[in-house]
């Protein structure tokens, strides 16, 4: 196990080099005309994203007046001939009006089209992949592909099996020089090459990956922290969409999936990421924190799975205060111990509100029974036990867990270090306005094994 608060800022910087491929959206037919200059455009996209992910829907006629203020802003800063372009912008109509006719959002509670979703997370994950390429990993587009996606500096003497196309050129050329001077041969050209003057660059392959990213809607996950404006719901959403464009962009052969839990699971559309919203407290049970439920349901998705790397990424601010009981027998026993126990049965009409008002089907065949116990900074010792016994069940059926926790509370990461001990797992105690950054670095360093000659 490893607890990692940043990314090793004296590490050598590597480049990951990607085929350029486009998104699904931006396959499909002509689109239509837009009378919004593309760099204005994409400024309205950034806010489209921004606001979106707040915990807080907005409405659409406020986000009208903020699109409204960068236009004028815009038209202050530029040339009168630009302006005139800018100017001529929702003449006829509003800016969410023109952006509803290019196709970007579309009239419905979930108002972000599919081509929308696909046009702001590309933002999102453009800022992230500026930010990788300040740091240690950088990541690049390219049209050539080999046997790997990721070309390495290093090279290794080509083999009849390997791609030519990475053959490393200057190195070959100098062996087949040295060659010839070494045997006392003139240097001439041109230069007759052997199969031993030849190298060809490493490459690292890719490895097909199933992961569940199950993210924490208890009530704490929406208070902002600290270091930044964003609340901590707000920035793993952040993460997510951008991961999730990355996988559908660069590894569609591998498989993402998202739950989000509170007291019980949900299985979440990736779709429906940006509209995620936490559980609020005092409003039933569903505002606790089930780390069980998130396993229980993570392993079912993954049991169909046919990959053999499968893993569950749990994104958290606070350690579990509630886990299902099995059976009479488990309930007899706390009410021994604890006669002021508090359960919780998922009743038909309280499954069908969460369903009403934030979209998820919460999984009530997981467990019938639930018990909540929340303690201020530490955990219920069998609330404990229980988490970290799903978690062994889900490392013997060979599924890797991750915790990335976003949160500045330490009982925390002690008891997620407590956890990862039994699952071998790697667990990051971080500022939350770097879970992107995490989350990515995470993925692709997990997703790659350097292919080495036999």
């Amino acid at each position: 196990m490893s607890t990692s608060s940043k990314t090793d800022s004296n590490s050598i910087k590597k480049f990951t080099y990607y085929n350029i491929v486009n998104f699904p959206e931006e396959k499909e037919g002509k689109a239509p005309t837009s009378t919004i200059p593309k760099s204005l455009l994409q400024d309205f996209l950034k806010i489209l994203g921004r606001e979106i992910l707040k915990e807080d829907e907005p409405k659409l006629e406020d986000i009208e007046q903020e699109l409204k203020n960068l236009k004028n802003e815009k038209e202050n800063k530029i040339s009168e001939s630009q302006s005139n372009e800018i100017k001529s912008i929702s003449k006829q109509s509003s800016i969410i009006a023109e952006l509803q006719q290019l196709g970007y959002i579309k009239d419905s509670r979930k108002w972000l089209s599919k081509k929308g979703f696909f046009a702001v997370g590309a933002r999102l994950l453009e800022d992230v992949v500026r930010a990788l390429n300040m740091g240690t990993i950088g990541l690049h587009e390219t049209n050539s592909s080999g046997n790997g996606s990721l070309n390495l500096d290093s090279t290794k003497k080509y083999e009849l099996s390997d791609d030519l196309r990475l053959i490393n050129v200057p190195r070959s050329l100098l062996n087949a020089i040295e060659r010839r001077s070494g045997s006392k041969l003139p240097v001439q050209l041109p230069i007759e090459f052997q199969t031993d003057d030849l190298e060809i660059y490493e490459t690292k392959k890719d490895v097909s990956i199933a992961i569940v990213y199950c993210i924490d809607l208890s009530s704490t996950m929406r208070y902002s922290t600290m270091f930044g404006d964003m609340s901590r719901i707000e920035a793993a959403k952040k993460a997510l969409w951008s991961l999730f464009l990355l996988n559908q962009k660069f590894f569609p052969s591998d498989t993402i999936y998202v739950v989000g839990f509170g007291a019980l699971a949900s299985k979440v559309s990736p779709y429906d990421i940006p509209y995620l919203k936490t559980f609020e407290s005092g409003v039933g049970f569903m505002h606790y924190t089930n780390y069980q439920a998130a396993f229980r349901l993570a392993k079912k998705i993954l049991r169909n799975e046919t990959t053999v790397n499968k893993k569950i990424v749990l994104i958290t601010d606070g350690h579990p205060s509630a886990c299902f009981i099995d059976t009479e027998q488990e309930r007899s026993k706390i009410i021994s111990e604890r006669p002021y126990s508090q359960f919780y049965v998922p009743d038909d009409e309280s499954v069908n509100s969460v369903k009403e008002k934030q979209d998820l089907s919460l999984d009530t065949k997981s467990g019938k029974l639930v018990y909540l116990c929340y303690r201020y900074r530490q955990v219920d010792q069998y609330i404990g036990e229980k988490t970290i016994l799903e978690a062994k069940k889900c490392h013997k059926s060979g599924i890797d867990i991750d915790t990335i926790m976003v949160s500045e509370e330490v009982s925390l990461l002690s008891y997620v270090n407590e956890l990862e001990k039994y699952v071998k797992g790697k667990s990051y105690y971080i500022n939350p306005t770097e879970i992107d950054k995490i989350l990515i670095t995470d993925y692709l360093n997990d997703k790659k094994s350097i292919l080495r000659p036999k």
